[in-house]
């Protein structure tokens, strides 16, 4: 399943997700594409070109868009809704919540420049809580992929599956981890490493940064267990006490904040059933700023050095 060598993907990962898209939509003349002006911005403008009438832009007016959306789906339209994670959350929570989930539609939501990958947008666009308040919503599923590899799996989940989807997007390059014939189940949890030290639970583009960790602390002798937790809701609740079985420590690592995210996530499941000692890497709380990725990710210390800290201090106090 993982690349015997990592490297940056050659293509973004906006344009693997449209690619996905495209490819679900040649088989189902239900789906549709609703963007609110952000064709270009989220990648989906090669889908417009595809399917002529079957992309439709809003607007900047994402509460709006999302209401659209579901009425679209109460027609039993496919909708894929698309808009910078920001917006697609906080702006129009009450869209999600009343006309999506509480009516039981099939509305597919795309939150793009997840976490820090929002870079020079600032922080007026970089969203740290979106996962926490979509897990807010019943029923909502929350998705995450580490590269570009997983959008055919989960696209395709997304479109032959009746719900309520949040998938949280980095439309730049990424480094590529996955084969391309890997595959995803939503819902099951990758367990990239076996270890029985420490285990490292992250999503999105802290799995790169985890399976650093896990070359830092192999050089120290320290057995490191790397899952992939690329479904934040529902959590695979049997992966994680099997990691609080196997190790003796959990850290988790999230382009987010620590409130309400991954990490919570994981501490709900430890506390409920197999306490556990738990350090969360992430942002502590705190708002964005201006920034290019790498810069960000050190100044809310959201790297592998991080990581591979929060692990050695675990195991210092079990």
């Amino acid at each position: 399943m993982l690349r015997q060598k990592f490297e940056l993907d050659s293509i973004e990962m906006r344009r693997a997700y449209c690619d996905a898209l495209i490819e679900e939509a040649e088989k189902n003349p239900n789906i549709v594409a609703v963007d609110v002006d952000v064709q270009y911005s989220m990648g989906t403008k090669p889908f417009y070109e595809r399917f002529p009438n079957r992309g439709i832009n809003c607007g900047i007016m994402e509460a709006h868009g999302i209401g659209f959306s579901a009425g679209l789906s109460a027609t039993g339209i496919i909708p894929f809704f698309h808009a910078f994670g920001v917006f697609a959350t906080r702006r129009a929570f009450d869209q999600v919540f009343l006309s999506c989930a509480y009516q039981d539609l099939n509305v597919k939501i795309i939150g793009g420049d997840a976490g820090v990958t929002a870079a020079a947008n600032g922080g007026t666009h970089m969203p740290f809580e979106d996962m926490g308040i979509m897990r807010n919503v019943p029923k909502l599923t929350i998705i995450e992929p580490a590269d570009s590899a997983m959008y055919k799996d989960a696209v395709k989940f997304m479109a032959n599956t009746h719900g309520n989807f949040y998938m949280r997007s980095n439309r730049r390059k990424t480094v590529r981890i996955y084969n391309d014939d890997a595959r995803f189940i939503i819902g099951k949890a990758n367990l990239l490493k076996e270890g029985r030290d420490v285990a490292i639970i992250a999503c999105g583009i802290m799995v790169y940064q985890a399976l650093l960790a896990w070359e830092m602390l192999k050089k120290e002798g320290i057995s490191a267990m790397v899952i992939d937790m690329h479904t934040i809701k529902p959590i695979d609740k049997d992966i994680v006490r099997y990691a609080a079985e196997r190790c003796k420590a959990v850290v988790t690592a999230e382009n987010h904040n620590i409130i309400n995210g991954l990490g919570s996530a994981v501490a709900e499941v430890l506390s409920e059933e197999c306490p556990t000692l738990l350090k969360r890497v992430g942002v502590k709380d705190e708002f964005g700023e201006v920034g290019t990725q790498e810069y960000l990710m050190q100044r809310f210390n959201l790297t592998a050095l991080d990581i591979y800290k929060a692990a050695k201090k675990c195991l210092k106090e079990v």
